[in-house]
């Protein structure tokens, strides 16, 4: 049963989900400390009361309370889906964080909402931020995740130099959205296939000449995002909602 698409009071009870990535088949679950103290006490959930697990890699699960401990709350599951908010697709951003990191994270949210199955904070020789908070990043996903009600959080990656990135032999479409001037296709003239995608986007200042070329020496294809210039949260945005229109 899917219940984001329910009346009014399946959908109440889809609009609390809990975040549960330990999941099982097991029958029955324990919450954690966090998530027990807000079913239990935050919202003042009781025995038989119904909520929503959400393991982030697809699993929706509909669960009763069989003992409500605001420490550890433990519940019945009554109905297993899976693969719900993943992507049919599988897109990897890595992108320079911002020097204000309220953007990048801005950026983080708003790929989680609408489809993204990787994200790496890549450090460049222009990067402005060369460290970044991956717990808090990770926080900013899975609440993204519930607020959108889905099931599907992306992994994100511990920041990378862009060196260490071009040494990595990843698979499938590997492209370089930069503003410096040379032949380049558009964003979506590049992608063929949803089984693996790497986009990289450059820092506020852009990716140097040296980066440039040492993607295209490592394969990667120079890719447009428009005729604008655009921010790098802005263009990290439009290639995650380009690949997902793609693939719709």
């Amino acid at each position: 049963m899917d219940l984001r698409g329910s009346g009014s009071e399946e959908h109440q009870i889809a609009m609390n989900l809990f975040y549960t990535p330990g999941l099982t088949d097991h029958p029955e679950f324990t919450l954690s400390s966090e998530e027990s103290h807000h079913a239990v006490r935050v919202l003042r959930m009781g025995l038989g009361d119904e909520m929503v697990l959400v393991n982030g890699a697809g699993g929706w699960y509909t669960a009763r309370i069989l003992s409500a401990d605001p420490k550890a709350c433990q519940v019945e599951i009554t109905d297993r889906q899976q693969g719900l908010g993943k992507p049919n697709y599988n897109l990897h951003v890595a992108m320079a964080p911002t020097k204000q990191i309220d953007r990048f994270e801005w950026f983080i949210e708003k790929a989680t909402e609408i489809g993204i199955s990787e994200i790496t904070p890549l450090i460049c020789d222009r990067s402005e931020r060369k460290d970044v908070k991956t717990d808090r990043l990770m926080r900013i996903a899975i609440a993204a995740m519930k607020q959108s009600l889905k099931a599907f959080h992306p992994i994100i990656h511990t920041q990378t130099s862009y060196k260490k990135l071009m040494a990595q032999n990843r698979p499938g479409a590997l492209l370089i959205a930069h503003c410096q001037e040379g032949e380049k296709l558009w964003l979506d003239e590049s992608i063929f296939s949803p089984e693996s995608i790497t986009i990289l986007i450059g820092p506020e200042g852009d990716f140097s000449p040296d980066e440039i070329q040492l993607a295209v020496e490592n394969n990667y294809q120079p890719v447009t995002l428009g005729i604008s210039r655009l921010r790098t949260e802005t263009a990290g945005l439009v290639a995650v909602q380009t690949v997902s229109w793609l693939f719709r």
